[in-house]
């Protein structure tokens, strides 16, 4: 805890350099325009919505602290450390916690928390122990008086009184009276409001509500902000395995997902999807792509996601001048890299995302299901979510994994003590971090990798070990099965995908040959001389002769009929295989024309898969006669909008520049005349904040909406949403005033 102070921002100017520049880092909001002196960082430091983003990530045991802090007003660590239900050791680490961030600070008579945090600490529920300090309109009570006052009510007031404190410290006045005396208390709740053991709430926007003051409630909870210990925090469950076993497991489903991401990318290449209206995937393209993963469309949609924000996916144009979707040209760069660089790129871009993938499905208040690759799923919670159940997972001990059962709720509970401020739903999304992070590799059988603990560092010499090496042959086998005995190096897979189809996935991937797979390797363009070398080089062992003749028989049968546009024509020199037609498929609407020629009255699109599904093997012919087969081209889009190549500027380094600053801005303000006031709009809001932080008169020059100018000498209350509200010694009432309009202030003795 930094020397006591006049000011706070007195106390922020004696504070090194380095320690302003970490405050800077903590709370990034500071720094957006940077402040011209330490006064103007003063003023930002206080206002309500900065300090709602810096509670925001804030420990329930900080909370209380500063909760505990708001009630005493002005006091000293050791007294404030009394009132906190917790070991006295870590409440005064929260309050050295509470001091770095810039939200209490210590001045002559005690430590005393900026006024934004009162502000911000009373207006979400549940975000500390609850008691609210009164303003200074209200008188005050000391914890002994509250006592003396609660032992004079009767039964019924006290067991209200205690309700009230049960269900949040407020509650509705209904049809109470508020400002009576005692004696002329008709009611329970009266007797309450008499003896200002509940007070209006002083919120305006609160009308009608009641709250019971902090001290009282230090009454009622024997000195304690807190009924209940609020620290250490709550315990996770867990139980042990064998972190070798934990590591295996989840370098298993990395590997899966490196090879996962490349099928997707490189089948879509060849034949993208278009992009919705709205810019997402068609329910039916990632369907489609599930089913080519072996995945559900949830995990497919989390596969996507963090492929596009890798940047190695991403919209672009077909040939017809479609948008559709397809993998840019560094999806090029990564499929060269290792498997653990590659898996790295992803892992990284999850914990970055703001995405939710795993709702993908579900449907938004609107009721309109939420599709995969758009706006919808977005979130700005989400990384920080991952992050803490990484962090949670990495503070256990290697091989510790999560229990069945109870450890899931034992995960909720305690990322509700480490950020209480936050959606209640994010702490339900625990369920679907731990779901992505084991789908990912980040984790296995419930625990963190030990090559996840550096993450988001260089995790890929750690991982490497663990990944099988790739592998460029296979073991062909007589039922038209072929095995990779590992991960297959990226051509070869690509071409074993377009020959065979997938049967089982795993460490050993099992593929099978068939009369549509081969005939697919044709369609691509492959001739039958191709696919016999192809397998040739790709085998450990010399090449089954039921697989070289299925080759060979599909070869024999393949063009045999040819297809061209009337609505549609047929046309093959074997007659017998027409009359199998004509006679088999009525579906087809075919007639003969001359003895090796159809006619149809499909369309080509249409006539052609219906063939296909008839058991032939067509081939287009052009209107000169010829054939031409050809593998599609693999198109790619091109690369998002990245940082230029270099080092971006490290979140310090930019603290410390600003921090530097600001310290020169300070130099330039010391020469200042002392009589000066502030005239500017940035120079009136620093000086009414450094003056309610000070609770000291200041004079203002004012301009009322009929153009009258006015000086007037004011005790400042409360700055925000562009107003000033103060107590006015010239009219002796509480106004308000547009700042807008003020034009000058200028600081006047306490």
């Amino acid at each position: 805890m930094s020397t006591a102070a006049r000011t706070f921002a007195d106390q922020l100017r004696a504070w090194p350099t380095d320690r302003l520049a970490a405050l800077l880092v903590l709370r990034p909001d500071l720094t957006s325009p940077t402040p011209a002196d330490t006064g103007q960082l003063a003023a930002r430091a206080t206002t309500k919505a900065s300090c709602q983003r810096a509670l925001d990530r804030l420990t329930r045991l900080e909370l209380t602290v500063l909760d505990a802090v708001v009630v005493a007003g002005t006091a000293p660590a050791d007294r404030i450390a009394e009132l906190v239900n917790a070991p006295e050791g870590e409440a005064h680490a929260a309050l050295g916690r509470l001091a770095d961030l810039a939200v209490i600070w210590e001045s002559r008579t005690g430590l005393r928390a900026v006024s934004g945090a009162g502000e911000a600490l009373g207006a979400r529920p549940g975000g500390g122990s609850g008691l609210r300090r009164l303003g200074a309109d209200v008188p005050q009570l000391t914890c002994a008086d509250a006592a003396a006052r609660i032992s004079e009510v009767s039964t019924e007031a006290r067991a209200l009184l205690d309700h009230v404190l049960a269900n949040g410290a407020e509650a509705a006045a209904g049809a109470a009276r508020t400002t009576i005396a005692p004696d002329q208390a008709a009611t329970p709740a009266e007797e309450l409001l008499a003896r200002r053991l509940l007070v209006p709430a002083k919120d305006r926007r609160a009308e009608g509500l009641v709250v019971i003051p902090g001290e009282v409630r230090l009454a009622l909870q024997d000195g304690r902000t807190t009924p209940e210990p609020v620290a250490p925090p709550p315990p996770l469950a867990t139980t042990s395995r064998d972190p070798a076993l934990v590591d295996r497991t989840a370098a298993g489903a990395a590997f899966e997902v490196v090879r996962r991401v490349e099928l997707l990318l490189d089948t879509w290449g060849a034949h993208p999807p278009h992009v919705l209206r709205s810019g997402g995937l068609a329910v039916r393209d990632l369907k489609a792509a599930a089913r080519l993963l072996h995945l559900d469309p949830p995990e497919t949609a989390l596969l996507l996601e963090c492929a596009e924000e890798a940047a190695l996916l991403a919209k672009g144009v077909d040939a017809d001048g479609d948008q559709v979707w397809l993998p840019t040209d560094a999806f090029d760069t990564w499929t060269g890299q290792s498997a653990a660089d590659r898996w790295q790129t992803l892992a990284e871009a999850w914990l970055a995302m703001t995405q939710l993938p795993m709702i993908v499905g579900t449907r938004d208040p609107g009721g309109k299901a939420r599709n995969a690759l758009c706006g919808d799923l977005y979130s700005t919670y989400a990384p920080e979510s991952r992050r803490l159940v990484l962090d949670l997972l990495a503070d256990t001990t290697p091989g510790d994994t999560l229990a069945t059962g109870t450890g899931l709720p034992s995960l909720v509970t305690l990322l509700a003590w480490q950020r209480p401020r936050r959606p209640r739903a994010l702490n339900e999304h625990a369920e679907q971090v731990l779901a992505e992070a084991a789908l990912l590799g980040v984790t296995g059988l419930g625990g963190l990798a030990s090559y996840s603990r550096v993450l988001p560092g260089d995790a890929a010499p750690a991982l490497s070990p663990l990944l099988p090496a790739p592998v460029d042959t296979v073991l062909l086998q007589a039922d038209l099965t072929a095995v990779a005995p590992g991960p297959l190096v990226a051509d070869v897979a690509r071409d074993l995908h377009l020959l065979a189809d997938v049967e089982s996935r795993g460490g050993a991937s099992v593929f099978r040959f068939g009369t549509t797979s081969v005939r697919r390797a044709f369609d691509a363009g492959w001739s039958a001389g191709e696919i016999h070398d192809f397998l040739g080089r790709i085998a450990a062992t010399p090449v089954p002769q039921p697989l070289s003749y299925l080759v060979d028989d599909v070869a024999r049968t393949f063009g045999t009929l040819r297809v061209g546009a009337v609505g549609a024509f047929l046309r093959a020199d074997d007659t017998a295989l027409l009359d199998e037609l004509v006679a088999g498929s009525p579906g087809l609407d075919l007639r003969r024309i001359a003895p090796t020629v159809l006619v149809s009255g499909l369309t080509l699109d249409v006539l052609l898969p219906r063939l296909r599904e008839a058991g032939a093997a067509p081939v287009v012919e052009a209107p000169d006669g010829s054939v031409r087969l050809a593998r599609p081209d693999a198109l790619r889009a091109r690369n998002p909008y990245r940082q230029p190549p270099g080092e971006p500027p490290s979140r310090e380094a930019h603290a410390a520049a600003i921090a530097a600053a600001i310290r020169a801005g300070d130099r330039a303000a010391a020469e200042r005349p002392a009589d000066s006031r502030a005239t500017t709009p940035a120079e009136v809001l620093t000086a009414l904040r450094a003056a309610l932080e000070e609770r000291a008169p200041v004079w203002i020059g004012y301009v009322d909406n009929h153009g009258t100018s006015s000086e007037r000498v004011v005790d400042p209350r409360s700055v925000e949403g562009g107003h000033l509200v103060a107590f006015d010694r010239r009219a002796d009432d509480l106004r308000g005033f547009a700042i807008h309009r003020i034009t000058g202030v200028r600081r006047l003795p306490g």
